[in-house]
C-alpha cells in the first residue's frame, strides 16, 4: 500500500538536492523487502533488538521524543480545527481534525512499540514542553497553515534521520517509522495545497 503512494510523495517533496537524496533514501528503504520473518506479537516484535544492546535504548529515547512531538501536533492540529471552524471554514476545519486524529494514531503507535521493546512511553506533561515541535496560537488561517507546514517540515526531517540511524538494526522500528514518514509527507503536501488555494 505505501509504494503505491511514491509518485504522490515524490510530487510532493521539497524541492532542495538535500530533500530529494532523502527522499531517495527512504523510498530505497520501502522497496526493500524485509529480510527474515518478522512476527509482529506484542510479546515478540522487540526480539529485532535486543533488550540488553544500547541500540534498543537510543530507539527507545529517539521513539520517545518523536512520542512527544506528536502529541504537540495533535494538540496545534485540535486547536486549529476548531479555531477555522470558527472561521466558518469548516473544510479546513475537517483537514485539520483530520490531521490531529492521524497524528494521534502516530503516538499509539510509537508508544506501542516503545513498550514492546521494553520500555516506557513518555506522556509527561512536563516532557512535552522540553521537546520542540511548533505550537501556534494564532488566528490567522494562513500563519496557522504555514506554521503547521513548518512543523511537518521538521518532523520529516526527524523522521529520516531516525530512519539512518536505525538502518536495518530494527525493521520492525523501520517498517513503523517510513509508515509514520509517508503520512507526514502527504500532510505537508496537503497543507502546501491549502496555502495556494
Amino acid at each position: 500500500m505505501a509504494l503505491n503512494r511514491e509518485s504522490t510523495i515524490a510530487k510532493q517533496f521539497p524541492q532542495s538536492d538535500q530533500e530529494r537524496v532523502m527522499l531517495d533514501v527512504v523510498l530505497t528503504k520501502l522497496r526493500r523487502p524485509v529480510n527474515g520473518t518478522v512476527n509482529a506479537t506484542p510479546q515478540s516484535v522487540g526480539a529485532e533488538t535486543s533488550h540488553h544492546s544500547a541500540s534498543r535504548e537510543a530507539i527507545i529515547k529517539l521513539l520517545n521524543e518523536s512520542l512527544a512531538t506528536e502529541l504537540i501536533c495533535v494538540l496545534r492540529y485540535k486547536r486549529h480545527h476548531f479555531i477555522a471552524d470558527g472561521l466558518a471554514m469548516p473544510k479546513i476545519a475537517e483537514e485539520f481534525l483530520g490531521y490531529a486524529n492521524e497524528e494521534l494514531l502516530h503516538a499509539d503507535q510509537l508508544a506501542r512499540r516503545i513498550v514492546q521493546l521494553g520500555g516506557e512511553p513518555d506522556f509527561s506533561p512536563f516532557s512535552l514542553i522540553q521537546h520542540y515541535a511548533a505550537y501556534d496560537d494564532s488566528v490567522d488561517l494562513k500563519v496557522m497553515i504555514r506554521a503547521d507546514l513548518i512543523a511537518e517540515n521538521a518532523v520529516i526531517d526527524n523522521y529520516c534521520k531516525i530512519l539512518t540511524l536505525i538502518g536495518d538494526s530494527d525493521l520492525t522500528t523501520r517498517r513503523l517509522v517510513e509508515g509514520i514518514l509517508i503520512d507526514e509527507m502527504e500532510h505537508a503536501e496537503e497543507l502546501r495545497d491549502l496555502i495556494t488555494d
